[in-house]
């Protein structure tokens, strides 16, 4: 009986992994169809580099096992020339066809400041590309290759793929060109680290170095995102692959073959997410909206009278459930349009009316306000704050024309995060000119109510929440 029971069992396994197996999708048409579309990159950077020549510096020599495997897997390597001699450094990475006539989509990241840029189709043609240009806040950019009659991808819809079906990448990881990886979209709407204009698709499609700048095909073998971004603790794939959908890559890509540079809408606006604690301490209801930290003086923000402790509902009648959906669609907006901000002030709608402006060139760098002595004026207990009033000569230097500054920090403060040297401005969407009106304002504040400061530290703004002890 057990001999039966065994077989039987086995019987029922292999039964279920054919029926598991049957009803897997078949990605080979789609491949087919496609892997004509996407091209191999390669990328040249010349570097005028001092050389240190000991025996340290030269590499892998003749006999090294390590040159063995470099030669085997077709792994460039950079010439270690003489002393202060130009050298070339090379990157790898995808592309996709959009039009005959030899436009190509990729990351911008794959050929910002090469040198040189060498296209490979899949019949082994190579062609020196032009970069027409490339945009790094949403990491697109665009190339041309001299020829005509080639095949072109089929262009799908972001907006309508679902979070669990299958996608398809076609790439060159590690410079295997052509190589084909499957897996299903995690998640949609994704906003990564610096990265705010770019709502990722999210797969767990095997993307590695290489991949970067190919497409992502949906079962329809439609486009639907480029390949730009992994998760990784090791520089390989480890479960977690970013794509910019396709729309948002094509916007870009319009604007860059028609003037060479992308120009994007701007409020002049510091914003941060809005959580429960917030929603309460502003009599929100609940989380949505976007938090304004601070208003650019003379930006578009300013002159539409758009107030620090405002909430954006919405903006040019799109709502704005999170923060991250402000600068996408503040950045998709013509500059010079008039469009209605909806926001949220001392518990009430107002409908404001801005003319969006163009966002300005990226600053490298932001200026930290001045420290100076501080005269000790007061405390505010049951928020674990010693406060002082800011003199006239801090109020100028830090170029503000309210505030108290944090002198010392205990109990509800230190767990919230304040520290010594903080500027709060507001308490609760109240403008604070003196701890006497700090201590006021907190006065009339239910007890075990979520107190909302509005804190400067250097050159950044954000509210903190803390309850009263």
């Amino acid at each position: 009986m057990k001999r039966v029971a065994v077989f039987l069992a086995f019987v029922l396994s292999a039964w279920l992994g054919w029926a598991q197996a049957e009803n897997l999708p078949d990605f080979a048409d789609l491949v087919e169809k496609q892997e004509a579309t996407v091209v191999n990159i390669r990328a040249t950077t010349n570097a005028h580099v001092a050389v240190d020549t000991g025996p340290s510096a030269q590499g892998p020599q003749e006999g090294d096992p390590m040159l063995e495997f470099f030669r085997r897997f077709g792994i460039p390597m950079a010439p270690q020339g003489p002393h202060g001699q130009t050298e070339e450094s090379h990157s790898m990475g995808s592309g996709f066809i959009i039009s005959p006539d030899g436009y190509i989509l990729t990351n911008s990241h794959v050929v910002q400041g090469a040198d040189e840029v060498m296209v490979t189709l899949q019949d082994k043609r190579e062609f020196k590309a032009k970069v027409v240009g490339f945009d790094r806040k949403t990491d697109v950019a665009v190339l041309k290759i001299d020829t005509t009659g080639l095949p072109t991808v089929k262009i799908g819809d972001p907006s309508k793929a679902k979070v669990g079906e299958w996608v398809v990448a076609i790439g060159s990881p590690f410079g295997f060109e052509s190589s084909v990886t499957k897996g299903i979209i995690s998640a949609k709407g994704r906003s990564l680290p610096q990265e705010t204009l770019v709502p990722f698709i999210q797969t767990d499609v095997p993307i590695n170095p290489g991949n970067s700048g190919g497409p992502l095909f949906n079962m329809k073998g439609e486009v639907i995102g480029i390949n730009s971004q992994i998760y990784s603790r090791t520089g390989g794939y480890m479960g977690l692959s970013f794509a910019i959908p396709i729309d948002v890559a094509l916007q870009v890509s319009d604007q860059l073959r028609a003037t060479g540079k992308v120009s994007r809408g701007w409020l002049g606006v510091v914003i941060q997410e809005v959580n429960k604690e917030l929603a309460d301490s502003f009599g929100l209801g609940k989380p949505r909206g976007a938090l304004v930290v601070s208003v650019q003086k003379g930006a578009p923000a300013d002159k539409a009278g758009i107030h620090a402790s405002d909430i954006i509902l919405k903006f040019d009648g799109k709502p704005i459930a999170t923060q991250e959906d402000l600068p996408r669609v503040v950045s998709g907006t013509k500059a010079g349009s008039s469009v209605v901000v909806q926001v949220w002030r001392q518990g009430a709608l107002l409908d404001l009316t801005a003319t969006v402006g163009e966002m300005p060139s990226e600053k490298t760098a932001q200026n930290e306000a001045p420290q100076s002595k501080r005269a000790r004026a007061g405390k505010a207990g049951k928020l674990g704050l010693t406060l002082a009033d800011l003199t006239a000569q801090q109020r100028k230097e830090l170029d503000i024309t309210s505030g108290v500054v944090v002198e010392e920090v205990s109990g509800a403060a230190a767990k919230a995060g304040l520290q010594g040297g903080d500027v709060i401005l507001s308490i609760n969407n109240s403008e604070i000119h003196s701890v006497k009106e700090f201590n006021q304002v907190l006065s009339h504040i239910e007890p075990k109510k979520m107190v909302a400061l509005l804190v400067r530290r250097g050159g950044d703004s954000q509210f903190i929440t803390l309850k009263p002890e």
